[in-house]
């Protein structure tokens, strides 16, 4: 009998799918109709190589138009002179960063960003806008003035607030608070300050080439003074306050009620960097001494005033890592003494320095670590934990997402498979500090420190993570 065909618009059937279904052989993969793809923009060496191109540009660009302004002797020179704060700025920030360190390439970013495109923005936008102000107004010296009291601030603070918004978007797991905001603006203002010091060096320098002026009465040594010597901290001062409105905003609940907060904070903090910049480039209108006067007056308490609250915020994640890091040595995830330790800078050097002593002086079995490999270990051991504890921290505040439990057992894991080292080493540091005052029952001769329960009480290291509760009392 014959049966008519499906009408067109008509959709074929599912086939139902059973509970363990069967496949024919199927082809080689050279072979495939049917490949996964994905777009070529979220390739990742394609996006690494992307932004690689984009900055190298930059300074090749950036570096060709100081040159050509300061000539190469100048540039040699203003380039060897303001190299000289960069390390010291750099490590002041990474020491900020002690207790859940920025990723070495989010910082080599922002660092790059601040030295190459913030700073050829911003040569090339404050030119532009000058000259233009100029040959609307007829006035060469109102044009420069405005351009530097109000131009150069809003450009500037502008171009390196966008390296902490990129981070910011797209590094978002690496941006949780206020002191990752404020490295991050670090980074970027010493990058941007460093490239604009090579500018003003390598200008002050020929100049004193052509009235052939030297020592300490040259504009060279003037410049030096000023730049290098008294207010190196002026450029990530700046940008600081816009880090922190991101680290605020970082700090929002990821709800609707939230959404004002993670937009208004961080426009809030750069309109107060631009504030700021402002007044330092301003400071003239108020006389010889006017440079001084704001400097004294507002600089320097400014400064004192951000690094006590970037202390401050350093401890208060020490505290959080006291709090919440408890629940896992409760449930038999870390001994005892390892929160106590974890929340203590001292403490942790101490572990690792003594995992380098007790395992270098040790390592004679055939898989027994060497002293670096052991601190390296308690040093990843530390890092994973304080990320745990603040992921806590996070989900307690509702500024967690729905993979909490899978990035939880993650850490769990990475802390398990470098537990044998470090935990015995993180509870002699506690003891050694005096942050864990209850004697040990006993100190069996396998336990390198003489802390910790035996192998045989430990857990297996193979537990099911899918069945198994940590936050539940063994």
């Amino acid at each position: 009998m014959y049966e008519s065909p499906p009408h067109p618009r008509q959709h074929p059937a599912v086939p139902d799918c059973e509970q363990q279904p069967q496949f024919a052989a199927g082809p080689p993969p050279a072979r495939w109709r049917y490949k996964p793809r994905r777009a070529w923009w979220r390739i990742r060496a394609v996006r690494a190589g992307s932004v690689f191109t984009v900055l190298a540009l930059c300074a090749l660009v950036i570096l060709a138009i100081v040159r050509d302004q300061t000539g190469t002797h100048g540039f040699l020179v203003g380039l060897g002179l303001a190299v000289l704060p960069v390390p010291l700025l750099l490590a002041a920030f990474r020491w900020l960063d002690r207790v859940e360190p920025e990723p070495w390439r989010n910082l080599v970013f922002a660092f790059a960003w601040g030295a190459f495109a913030a700073a050829l923005v911003a040569i090339i936008a404050n030119s532009f806008a000058t000259r233009w102000i100029a040959t609307a107004t007829a006035d060469p010296a109102g044009a420069e003035s405005l351009g530097a009291t109000v131009i150069a601030p809003v450009v500037e603070e502008s171009a390196k607030a966008a390296a902490v918004l990129l981070i910011f978007l797209f590094r978002r797991r690496d941006f949780t608070g206020i002191v990752d905001g404020v490295v991050v603006a670090g980074f970027t203002a010493t990058g941007f300050a460093f490239t604009e010091n090579i500018l003003y060096l390598g200008n002050a320098f020929g100049e004193d080439q052509e009235a052939g002026a030297s020592g300490l009465a040259s504009v060279t040594a003037a410049t030096f003074f000023v730049r290098i010597v008294m207010s190196p901290f002026a450029h990530p001062l700046f940008t600081v306050l816009t880090g922190i409105g991101f680290g605020l905003a970082a700090l929002a609940p990821p709800r609707r009620r939230g959404r004002w907060r993670r937009i208004a904070l961080p426009l809030l903090g750069l309109v107060f960097a631009m504030g700021m910049h402002a007044l330092w480039n301003g400071s003239a209108v108020f006389g010889g001494y006017g440079f001084y006067l704001v400097y004294a007056c507002f600089m320097v308490p400014a400064f004192a005033l951000l690094t006590w609250l970037v202390v401050w915020t350093r401890q208060r994640e020490l505290g959080t890592i006291a709090a919440e890091l408890p629940a896992y040595a409760a449930a038999g995830w870390l001994l005892p003494g390892e929160p106590l330790a974890l929340s203590s800078m001292r403490a942790r050097s101490l572990a690792r320095d003594a995992a380098a002593r007790t395992h270098g002086a040790h390592a004679h079995g055939a898989g027994a670590p060497g002293g670096r490999a052991a601190a390296r270990a308690v040093a990843e051991y530390e890092a994973f934990a304080t990320s745990l504890a603040f992921l806590r921290h996070r989900a307690h505040r509702g500024t967690v997402g729905p993979d909490f439990t899978a990035r939880e057992q993650e850490l769990l894991h990475h802390l398990w498979q470098r537990r044998e080292v470090a935990g015995p080493a993180l509870e002699y540091a506690a003891r050694a500090t005096g942050r864990l005052r209850t004697p040990p029952p006993w100190q069996p001769p396998w336990q390198p420190y003489g802390y910790g329960p035996p192998p045989s009480q430990h857990p297996a290291p193979h537990r099911n993570y899918a069945a198994y509760n940590p936050y539940r009392q063994q």
